[in-house]
């Protein structure tokens, strides 16, 4: 069983929870690593776990019956998702595949239905979660139709700096170009191309090992 103050470091949503709805949490949760481009789950898997991003990084897509792939959202620490699927009692939708080596913590059908029938503070963030997980969706959708490469970097990268769907996350965001193009959906010289163009502009700035956001407001606006 994992610690009461480990399970509040790694999930924002348990910091609002009695210490009843603590105990059951951590009860039923168990950690899993995985390497760099190893699916994590595949569409049609059974959806068995509320799953979320201790460390690392994920790229939650699909690939069509034409061979076209999408990317629906970058996954980052602090990161829970699965939660529709869940309440729906559906197969996955898509797959999850990490991109760099990542640990996963997994939480057993069991406890998030324990916790959706009995805590009120667990049920305030699942419709934050949603809504805000809905708007991502449609975000992204839009972005791939009617932006270009450079509009594409931008809204994925900004993506990531969504306050209730990466709680912890800070200005700087350690992530490769290669990362960046995968999210993206871009070949990493592509996403080079872009990011040294968003660093003209001023909107943020290239380090060793990642990235720092300087205006995340023009890049979440990017290319309107």
């Amino acid at each position: 069983m994992i610690a009461a103050e480990y399970l509040k470091r790694i999930a924002a949503w348990s910091r609002e929870l009695n210490e009843r709805e603590i105990e059951a949490a951590r009860a039923g949760i168990v950690e899993k690593s995985y390497r760099a481009n190893e699916h994590i789950f595949m569409r049609g898997d059974p959806f068995d776990y509320w799953t979320g991003i201790v460390t690392g990084l994920a790229r939650m897509s699909t690939v069509s019956s034409g061979g076209k792939a999408a990317t629906f959202a970058g996954l980052t620490a602090g990161a829970w998702f699965g939660e529709g699927s869940m309440l729906k009692s559906e197969p996955r939708r898509y797959d999850v595949v990490a991109l760099r080596d990542t640990r996963l913590a997994l939480m057993d059908r069991a406890t998030f239905f324990w916790l959706f029938e009995n805590s009120v503070a667990f049920n305030r963030f699942l419709v934050r979660q949603l809504n805000e997980r809905l708007g991502q969706f449609i975000g992204a959708l839009e972005h791939g139709r009617t932006l270009d490469a450079t509009g594409r970097v931008a809204r994925s990268i900004a993506s990531l700096f969504n306050p209730i769907l990466y709680p912890d996350l800070t200005r700087h965001l350690e992530i490769t170009q290669e990362e960046i193009g995968a999210l993206s959906g871009l070949s990493r010289q592509n996403a080079n191309q872009c990011l040294k163009r968003l660093e003209k502009e001023g909107l943020l700035r290239l380090e060793y090992g990642g990235v720092t956001i300087l205006d995340p407001e023009k890049l979440r606006d990017y290319g309107e």
